[in-house]
């Protein structure tokens, strides 16, 4: 397992809990926006280990704004994260799943590109675009063994909600109908699960995880 992010600081715990659970993991460094080194490091990585298995494109920022305040960097940095680098990283790694006639792609959506949320036009957008992204490279890899789907998650318990006050997060609660938010390890199962065997017939979907959100 290859863990990727910006910060090797930041997955260094990561490694260490994989570890811990008998399993083997390696940090690199890489900005997802870096398009060239973003591919590079991809093609490395199924070079050095011989094969790619599987992609998870986790990687995502947000540059909240109402439309008639969001200026043109916000919304393209946006897009160039969360949307633009799964795109990159998808086709880096078709060509060694194709070899290998067999691949997983995991993109990390979100319930808000599926239902929107005031605010959030650059990362609706990317989030959505994700959806067609991936929808389009089940209908073109399918055939060489490759499944590709989204897993959408709707309120989780992550660094993403650290800015709200507890006000905002008691009145986010109440259109949950389960009236709390996700956590993290319900999220990495919805992942396991498109990632594994069970799901070879599993594709082109959009598994919505939101505690019943977008109902």
């Amino acid at each position: 397992m290859v863990l990727v992010s910006r910060s090797t600081e930041a997955l260094e715990t990561v490694r260490q809990d994989i570890a811990a659970a008998g399993g083997a993991a390696e940090v690199r460094a890489c900005d997802v926006s870096d398009a060239e080194a973003l591919a590079g490091m991809i093609e490395e990585v199924a070079s050095t280990h011989g094969r790619l298995d599987i992609l998870v494109n986790n990687a995502g920022i947000t540059r909240d704004g109402l439309i008639l305040r969001m200026s043109n960097a916000d919304f393209d940095t946006v897009i160039d994260v969360n949307l633009r680098s799964a795109f990159v990283a998808c086709r880096a790694a078709a060509r060694p799943m194709m070899r290998g006639r067999f691949g997983r792609i995991v993109n990390i959506g979100s319930v808000t590109g599926i239902i929107g949320n005031a605010g959030q036009t650059n990362y609706a957008a990317a989030k959505a675009g994700l959806i067609g992204l991936t929808k389009t490279l089940a209908a073109e890899l399918g055939s060489k063994g490759i499944t590709a789907n989204v897993v959408a998650p709707g309120f989780v318990e992550t660094s993403m909600l650290d800015g709200l006050s507890p006000d905002r997060k008691e009145e986010l609660m109440k259109t949950l109908p389960v009236r709390r938010f996700g956590q993290p390890d319900e999220i990495a199962h919805a992942v396991s699960f498109v990632s594994s065997d069970l799901a070879g017939y599993f594709t082109g979907q959009v598994l919505v995880v939101d505690g019943g959100l977008a109902r």
